[in-house]
């Protein structure tokens, strides 16, 4: 259950690719026409310009090895640190086996936390949801169940299945697995790679051309000085001859820029060296060079321009709108109420409003924010475990001063989980100061909002009016078409004695609508306007909602608000 990767070099094959260049091929042709020389000049001495041009050869190859054999350790190194491992169930009992050693028929158990081995066809999920941005680009996590899908279901809708390169970000499951190594989707990734032809670099083509023209010139300019020597002299023995043909020669190697090829490897070692400082592993000389030649960058969306930690930045209640600040895990920002309804108290209700939606997000949310410090005690950052979508508003609870107060007394008695069919989840839990229980629900806002009743107006509960749900709906529509991902949040005061457990749901009161995005990286903002001003034309590639990406990539820079946006199936028609 590998990746097939290409058989190692031998020491003898890489030696020879150090000298598979046109300037070299050139200097090999001085040598040897120095050491014909040397040897037709009675071999006097030692042949200095042979051995002064070999020297430079050989330390060109080495420079070359060198550096190589460096990357390839790095890239063993780095191999050998993401070597995964896989629970499985083998002869009726559970066991931890590495992932290369998966076969299919193998029954995976999977949990949070762990990297999926290999393609598998779920037989069970509880809960399940999976991060497939390596494969998908999208930035949220896929909500799994063994429930069929049509045979020609695009990769990222095909729920019911799990990929090798993945990871478990919530609830488990159990599957059996179907494809490994090279048959599976990230193999067939691999295998587009190793079909890709590879092209000489914009450097070597052109050493090439110059190469070719030094070679002619030379040969050229050797010939002419040949011809003037022989036709002002006339020479009419063989001394003379071999005298103004050794004139030719020597002058053909010293036109030879011995030295240009050891200058061009050191300065491209130079740059491996630099790149390495930034964390980037060159494992060819000449690619340092070929960065420096791109015209267009194509770029992943998830994690590369973007944070690939999802925030919560946006809160739509009944009396206006709430902005927080902040970006990434650190739950640091502030909250500005920048709409509200036109009436003295619109401000104060809002952001009452916007702390309910806080608490309710918080309290029904099975993920976990923590604080790593390093070994010096000296705090780190941040980090979750769980849904990335369900971790935002734990960060954003810290931004709006009360809720983390208000959520401490809750404690939960048990839990409605989310499903592909729901699209929402509940849990029940009970206020220890007030004494009384209650229903939080979050989900899709427009399943949601089907379940309630009445909405949230500051300290007050009023009824839904038609009138009011085409509104709700509309902010939703609002927020989506900015790039952001929706939920809603609502709740219901329990009557634990007269609740009907199938009842749970029904008559919710609406408290709002968050708009979560995964905020573009300000190095990436400044890394686009930086390609754009030396010629270089940036293109994002994800596997977001068409709306979202333009949003998005409008944000970065990489295009304007009415950019060309296309999707897979536009591109198959080209």
């Amino acid at each position: 259950n590998s990746l097939r990767s290409a058989p190692p070099v031998p020491l003898w094959r890489r030696i020879l690719e150090q000298f598979r260049d046109p300037l070299v091929y050139l200097l090999l042709v001085a040598i040897a026409i120095s050491l014909f020389a040397w040897v037709v000049e009675g071999r006097d001495g030692l042949p200095v310009d042979v051995i002064a041009i070999a020297a430079i050869l050989v330390l060109n190859a080495l420079i070359g090895l060198v550096e190589e054999a460096k990357a390839a350790d790095a890239v063993a190194a780095l191999a050998r640190m993401t070597a995964a491992t896989s629970s499985v169930v083998r002869d009726g009992r559970p066991q931890q086996i590495p992932s290369a050693e998966l076969v299919p028929g193998d029954i995976l158990d999977l949990s949070e936390g762990d990297a999926v081995g290999a393609d598998a066809r779920l037989l069970s999920a509880t809960g399940l949801k999976i991060q497939e941005a390596s494969l998908t680009g999208e930035s949220a996590a896929t909500v799994k169940s063994p429930a069929p899908v049509d045979a020609g279901t695009a990769l990222g809708d095909r729920t019911s299945m799990v990929h090798k390169g993945t990871a478990v970000v919530e609830g488990v499951g159990r599957a059996v697995v179907t494809a490994t190594g090279m048959d599976s989707e990230m193999g067939a990734i691999a295998e587009m790679l190793e079909a890709a032809e590879r092209e000489p670099t914009p450097l070597e083509t052109e050493l090439a051309r110059v190469s070719r023209t030094l070679g002619l010139l030379v040969v050229g300019i050797a010939i002419l000085v040949m011809g003037v020597m022989w036709l002002m002299t006339r020479p009419d023995d063989t001394a003379h001859l071999v005298e103004i043909l050794l004139t030719g020669v020597s002058l053909a190697v010293a036109a030879v820029p011995e030295g240009l090829v050891a200058i061009l490897s050191l300065v491209l070692a130079v740059g491996v060296r630099s790149m390495a400082r930034r964390n980037a592993v060159m494992k060819d000389l000449h690619s340092v060079e070929t960065l420096g030649s791109a015209s267009v960058i194509c770029s992943d969306k998830t994690g590369t321009l973007t944070r690939n930690e999802m925030t919560l930045q946006r809160i739509w209640t009944a009396s206006g709108q709430t902005h927080l600040t902040g970006s990434g895990y650190a739950p640091v920002g502030s909250a500005q109420v920048v709409m509200c309804a036109d009436e003295p108290d619109g401000q104060e209700h809002t952001l009452i409003e916007a702390r309910a939606v806080l608490i309710g997000g918080a309290v029904a949310n099975n993920a976990a924010l923590h604080h790593n410090t390093d070994t010096s005690g000296i705090q780190d950052e941040w980090q979750i475990h769980g849904d990335p979508t369900e971790a935002a508003f734990l960060v954003a609870e810290g931004k709006i001063e009360g809720v983390s107060a208000r959520i401490a007394p809750y404690h939960r008695l048990e839990e409605v989980p989310f499903t592909s069919e729901r699209k929402m989840m509940s849990v029940v839990a009970e206020h220890e100061q007030r004494q009384d229980t209650r229903v939080w629900s979050k989900g899709a806002p427009d399943v949601l909002l089907e379940h309630c009743g009445a909405q949230r107006v500051g300290e007050e509960v009023v009824p839904l009016t038609e009138a009011d749900r085409a509104e709700i709906l509309s902010r939703i529509e609002a927020l989506s078409a900015q790039g952001y991902r929706t939920l809603g949040v609502a709740y219901r005061v329990l009557d634990r004695d007269a609740a009907e457990p199938g009842g749970l749901e029904d008559d919710l009161v609406l408290v709002g609508v968050v708009g979560i995005i995964d905020p573009p990286r300000e190095e990436a903002v400044a890394a686009v306007q930086d390609a754009r001003r030396a010629g270089i034309r940036p293109i994002m590639i994800t596997g977001d909602h068409p709306i979202t990406a333009l949003a998005i990539a409008t944000d970065l820079g990489v295009t304007t608000s009415d950019g060309a946006v296309l999707t897979g199936r536009d591109l198959d028609l080209l």
